[in-house]
């Protein structure tokens, strides 16, 4: 559960455009966090998505009409606007957008937004030529000027084709600036600095060839973004992946294990490491000037390796080593013994131990979107159940907060 969301009410307003579907996925990831969601539907966010379908997943009556007698005497569209911690707008539309920087109010949503006194946070979504017109710019320059918070737009291919900023942010990466809005000013671990790895590294043989392994990241981004959304300032230190940077979060990109450790030291001093990233324990002692040839009856070239700057230990023994000190250990078997032994040998305070033995069907754990893992600390280790990356990265995070609550005591 991320801190500081549990509990709290966001009121979602649904624009019309083709990403209206990911607000579906939000709604559902915001309700599995018990945050209370209220949504009005624009008439033309009906054109995409049902009121029914809205309803089932907040669990609430839809709202849409500005005038209907009902909804004004059961929840009146100033009360609508202001019961809620937090406005999000998803999609954002320019027609949404404009209204608000304008001052209009001429259906419900607009007049919601016209009439809170809470915070709006707007996820827009558009073709690119829209987003990049002056109307637009100017609309986005007021909000912001206004307080009006944004997520994205992101790059990528619209619907209609074309490429280029527009595209709405992901459901995820709405829910982390959501969290940010609600907790980081007040969040649990405001105030303290985190250094976060990522990815795998890439540690080159020749111009086009490199030594490295199945990391996707997933499990290191996702603990970023929820340190950042409880109140940390969080500094991402990421190999080479393709996800999205989480907002609010500080990235370094480096490619090799040399170049993470230089990173990772030049941020300390920090309060919080978790070294999540699968960091290359071998290179080649020298990188090729030229791509290494395949030459007929010629044997296979001999590859000398070399051991790589272990990253975990370094900064576990640093002269500015982080209060709280945290590693990972991707293992196929003995995982708890081995991980026991890791966080012995290392210096570290914790190991987040998970099994990465390739499943019947031949494929790979590494790269996946669920974890299970093992917490192990100096008092012994904890199983938890098989959840998704983000779910263990959340529950990563309370732990942490409760070991900084427990040093105040």
């Amino acid at each position: 559960m991320e801190p500081g969301m549990r509990g709290k009410s966001v009121l979602l307003i649904i624009g019309g455009g083709i990403a209206a579907y990911k607000s579906l996925e939000l709604i559902r990831l915001l309700r599995a966090r018990e945050v209370t969601v209220r949504a009005i539907l624009t008439k033309a966010g009906g054109e995409f998505v049902t009121p029914l379908s809205v309803a089932a997943l907040t669990g609430t009556p839809v709202y849409q009409d500005l005038f209907s007698l009902t909804d004004e005497v059961q929840m009146g569209h100033i009360e609508l606007s202001r019961a809620a911690d937090l406005v999000v707008v998803a999609p954002a539309t320019a027609d949404l957008m404009g209204k608000l920087a304008a001052g209009i109010a001429n259906d419900l949503a607009s007049t919601a937004l016209l009439a809170t006194d809470k915070k709006i946070l707007m996820a827009p979504a558009m073709n690119v030529r829209m987003w990049e017109s002056p109307s637009v710019r100017r609309s986005a320059e007021t909000l912001a000027k206004d307080g009006v918070l944004f997520v994205g737009p992101n790059d990528g291919e619209m619907a209609c084709g074309e490429f280029g900023p527009g595209r709405m942010a992901e459901p995820l990466e709405i829910v982390a600036a959501i969290e940010k809005s609600l907790a980081a000013r007040g969040g649990a671990l405001k105030g303290l600095k985190a250094l976060v790895t990522a990815g795998p590294t890439q540690e080159p043989l020749d111009p086009v060839r490199f030594l490295a392994n199945r990391s996707s990241g997933k499990q290191g981004y996702a603990i970023a973004r929820a340190l950042a959304g409880a109140g940390a300032d969080t500094v991402l230190v990421s190999g080479p992946v393709e996800i999205a940077p989480p907002s609010d979060v500080k990235l370094l990109k480096v490619t090799t294990a040399r170049e993470m450790l230089a990173a990772c030291e030049a941020e300390l001093p920090a309060d919080i490491a978790v070294m999540s990233a699968a960091v290359a324990d071998w290179r080649p002692d020298r990188m090729a000037n030229s791509t290494i040839k395949k030459d007929g009856e010629k044997k296979s070239p001999a590859i000398t390796l070399v051991e790589n700057p272990d990253i975990l230990a370094a900064l576990s023994r640093h002269k500015n080593r982080p209060r709280l000190v945290i590693g990972f250990a991707a293992e196929t078997d003995n995982v708890v013994s081995n991980a026991v032994a890791k966080r012995s040998r290392k210096g570290a305070d914790w190991i987040i131990a998970n099994d990465v033995s390739t499943k019947e069907n031949g494929e790979s754990v590494m790269g996946g979107d669920r974890n299970q893992v093992h917490l192990v600390t100096a008092t012994g280790s904890e199983r938890w159940p098989d959840m998704s990356k983000t779910d263990v990265a959340h529950r990563l995070v309370q732990h942490i907060i409760q070991q900084f609550q427990s040093e105040k005591i």
